[in-house]
């Protein structure tokens, strides 16, 4: 089969590699445009656009595929198949419609639940015993097509989203050769969602990484792993952002964002419901730090009575 692979992140540059591992015939690679990074905000190629060029693959980068330049484009690449991960860009009918056997995806939850952009997030947030990976065929509503085949994974009591993240790129990467095979022989059936199933998985934003104390601890707990390393938590601590990169539930009483224990072990704030202890945290300018690091300097700092958020 001629494949065309459309995606962005490091996430799609992993089930690109499989593919070029398992010698399957890749003649184009679609990616977003470079983007400004880092300090200078130079532009940067995508993980999927460098991976492709160190193998010699084709690089095209349509600002849009709803343009009919764009999308003549890719019907004279004659595609037989369009493998779609984390591209960020909407396809809409049109180019769904030009390769021979259509446009499979692989998404980074158990369909129909989390369709959308954070999906390996928003499981680790509501408490989720599992997540995996989807692979279905594209239509045109958002994360809604048949089901080819599903890879699980627990997810464990110290996952975060990166951890996450990293391992359902493998699984993904693994799944989707799997389909690929199981389609060029014909064996595999697509499963229909059931609608009534579903969940969404909101983009993630920076605002609602700000600790609300409100909150309950086990809550808040789920929300810090789920949100690292990206927007990260944090809260207010002397006029100053206060990052939050790990915690657990503690013990004690007190008013919401309370510090009601300070020690080598561990901060511990008061919540809505339970006490969450703060392990890993980053003072403005600074780095990640166990607690026990910053306890030892700044005690002064942390003192018990004092209330975060403010």
């Amino acid at each position: 089969m001629r494949i065309v692979f459309a995606g962005t992140p490091e996430f799609a540059a992993h089930h690109l590699q499989a593919l070029l591992d398992a010698r399957q015939p890749v003649v184009a690679v679609y990616t977003q445009p470079d983007r400004p990074a880092g300090r200078g905000q130079k532009l940067m190629p995508s993980p999927v656009k460098q991976l492709a060029e160190r193998h010699g693959i084709p690089v095209l980068q349509p600002a849009s595929l709803r343009d009919p330049a764009a999308q003549a484009e890719l019907a004279a690449l004659a595609p037989d198949l369009m493998l779609v991960v984390a591209y960020g860009l909407i396809l809409p009918q049109a180019v769904l419609d030009i390769p021979r056997l259509g446009c499979i995806n692989s998404h980074a939850s158990l369909l129909p639940r989390w369709r959308g952009a954070a999906p390996i997030q928003r499981a680790l947030e509501a408490g989720d015993a599992e997540s995996g990976v989807t692979v279905m065929r594209m239509e045109a509503g958002l994360d809604t097509g048949p089901m080819l085949l599903k890879s699980a994974t627990p997810i464990g009591a110290d996952d975060t989203g990166g951890s996450l993240h990293d391992r359902l790129a493998v699984l993904g990467a693994a799944a989707v050769v799997q389909a690929l095979e199981g389609l060029a022989a014909g064996t595999l059936l697509g499963e229909i969602q059931d609608d009534a199933l579903a969940t969404y998985a909101h983009k993630l934003n920076k605002e609602e990484a700000r600790l609300d104390w409100q909150r309950p601890a086990r809550e808040l707990e789920r929300r810090i792993r789920a949100f690292d390393p990206w927007p990260v938590c944090h809260t207010g601590l002397d006029g100053d952002t206060l990052k939050v990169w790990a915690a657990r539930l503690g013990e004690g009483r007190g008013a919401p964002g309370e510090i009601v224990a300070a020690s080598r072990e561990g901060l511990g704030v008061a919540c809505g419901e339970g006490v969450l202890t703060l392990t890993r945290l980053q003072l403005p300018g600074g780095k990640p730090l166990p607690f026990a690091d910053l306890f030892n300097s700044r005690r002064e700092q942390f003192a018990v009575g004092k209330v975060l958020g403010r």
